[in-house]
């Protein structure tokens, strides 16, 4: 296994089998389905439940919510471990949809690799490019699947040239797509020399594979049909013309990326996948982190929190945090330090992800991905470690873009719409600003979808019906700045004021007038529409 840094000691072989990873794609791409595939493969499920199947079958197994059930998205990434041969897979199903985007870019700094998927109708979308850039600002590798291939997709070459143009990136194929939409046949595997025939009647079955030597092995045509065969070996000689070979080390600085083709619901193309993320995947990377950065071979435990998950189990009020391990063997029951709390912490009941299954934690290594069932003493942003102070960064949280306000149906019940608020903040869902005037929350979230998850589980999760309000305000910033100077705003700008959950002073805005205002009279003080997970 190559490494970026060639001066970086070699990883225990616990450490350095681990692959951990996010899917990204623009929703209905089929990512959610080829999660499934992966838990199949990796023999975490005996069968995929299809995600538009009827009744209780249509049930995928990565989306626990009970709105994900009911609409088939996936709204807040779920994580999982299994096995694929002598590899630890810890994939990360992000959201596809928009309007949970910041979940994503925070479940992206707690990954050392991405698999990008695409539709072979529709190419590089909106969403993807979005992901995409968080990708690049971290460096991370990205290995591509090209997915849909059994239905009408569009030319090879053309889905290769839109991912080089739109993501500046070197695309190399693994695999090449013999036919397309009916007549789909299967791929030929470029990195071994094999054929992988398409098998359409059982979704579930290993396609079968035939070892060919190169390609003018005459067997090739016993099971290619002779047209197809000529087209397909004509747009081979063109690919090695034309395409970069590939180089594992481009691909680990995240400059090339690997193309699979395949179709994820029929279980075709997903093994070759997998079997690519772990030979070209990274093992556990360093994390970035203040004073200085976490190396995965380090003896000492340390973690970070990159999500939490209220109510994952509703019979319980538990509340997850998921904690990435960025270095050293954690045994259940260790005491950590709350590096923000400087308070011990013990870890008693740690739980490892099967899909919606869960199963206690007795070990885990750097890259492995932990929840901690916890009564909100972590939040997203939190670092654990073995008593030594030093804390994870670059997790970001964004301003929201929309904003409202928010009532309970029955008033006497603000107490537990606060509860129930400040729980969804912790957790990330959405932003919650107590105005300095007057009673009352601003909620303020990334996208509209987010409004309806969120009246949604309060009242499935609380017992109580909300309703959201048009609020006066459009944004919010955080003052960033000097203490007296930031008083003096405040002081000036009651109405504009609110604080958020952590407690720090924002300045909610009308019109872009508001903070050109403030930058002007203001020049010492910063208007920020990032800010980093709890300091």
């Amino acid at each position: 296994m190559l490494d970026t840094n060639t001066n970086r000691p070699e990883l225990p072989p616990e450490i350095a089998r681990r692959r951990t990873f996010a899917i990204i794609s623009h929703p209905d791409a089929g990512k959610t389905t080829l999660t499934e595939k992966f838990l199949l493969y990796g023999g975490a499920i005996q069968m995929a439940g299809q995600v538009r199947a009827k009744g209780e079958a249509r049930r995928t197994r990565s989306d626990f919510m009970k709105m994900e059930q009911d609409r088939g998205i996936s709204v807040s990434a779920s994580a999982m471990s299994f096995d694929f041969g002598k590899y630890r897979f810890n994939l990360v199903d992000t959201p596809g949809h928009s309007d949970f985007s910041e979940d994503t870019y925070r479940t992206l700094t707690a990954v050392d690799a991405a698999v990008m998927v695409i539709d072979g109708a529709k190419g590089v979308e909106s969403q993807t490019q979005k992901l995409f850039e968080v990708c690049r600002l971290r460096d991370l590798p990205i290995l591509t699947f090209c997915n849909k291939m059994d239905r009408e997709s569009r030319d090879t070459f053309d889905i290769i040239d839109e991912i080089q143009e739109n993501l500046a990136i070197d695309v190399t194929p693994a695999s090449w797509p013999i036919g397309m939409g009916r007549d789909f046949l299967g791929c030929y595997d470029l990195l071994n020399d094999r054929l992988e025939l398409m098998d359409r009647a059982d979704r579930n079955v290993v396609a079968e594979t035939i070892e060919i030597n190169g390609l003018d092995d005459p067997k090739l045509a016993e099971h290619v049909p002779e047209h197809l065969l000529e087209k397909f070996l004509e747009e081979v000689e063109m690919a090695k013309e034309l395409l970069p070979a590939l180089d594992p080390q481009s691909v680990l600085e995240g400059h090339m990326t690997p193309i699979w083709f395949g179709s994820a619901i029929n279980s075709f193309g997903v093994q070759e996948l997998m079997q690519g993320i772990a030979n070209y995947g990274p093992e556990p990377q360093p994390q970035q982190a203040d004073p200085r950065a976490i190396a995965p071979e380090e003896k000492k435990v340390a973690g970070f929190v990159f999500k939490v998950q209220a109510n994952m189990d509703p019979k319980h009020r538990d509340r997850v945090a998921f904690m990435r391990l960025a270095s050293g063997h954690f045994k259940r029951g260790m005491k950590l330090t709350h590096v923000r709390s400087k308070k011990p912490m013990a870890v008693s009941n740690p739980v490892l992800f099967l899909a919606s299954d869960r199963e206690l934690a007795e070990e885990a290594w750097a890259g492995d991905i932990i929840g901690i069932p916890n009564h909100g003493q972590l939040r997203i942003g939190d670092t654990l470690t073995e008593g030594e102070m030093i804390r994870a960064t670059g997790i970001p949280s964004f301003a929201p873009e929309l904003l409202q306000g928010v009532r309970a149906g029955d008033p006497m019940k603000a107490k537990h719409l606060e509860k129930a608020l400040m729980q969804f903040a912790e957790e990330g869902a959405a932003k919650v600003f107590k105005p300095n005037i007057g009673s009352g929350f601003i909620v303020g979230v990334v996208g509209a979808l987010q409004f309806e998850v969120l009246a949604s589980r309060i009242e499935l999760e609380y017992g109580l019906p909300v309703r959201f309000e048009q609020s006066q305000f459009t944004s919010a910033r955080w003052i960033i700045g000097d203490k007296d100077e930031v008083e003096k705003l405040v002081n000036a700008n009651k109405q504009h004021i609110a604080h958020d959950n952590d407690g720090d002073p924002v300045f909610l805005t009308r019109l872009q007038w508001d903070i050109d205002r403030v930058e002007r009279d203001y020049p010492d003080l910063r208007l920020s529409a990032t800010k980093e997970m709890m300091v």
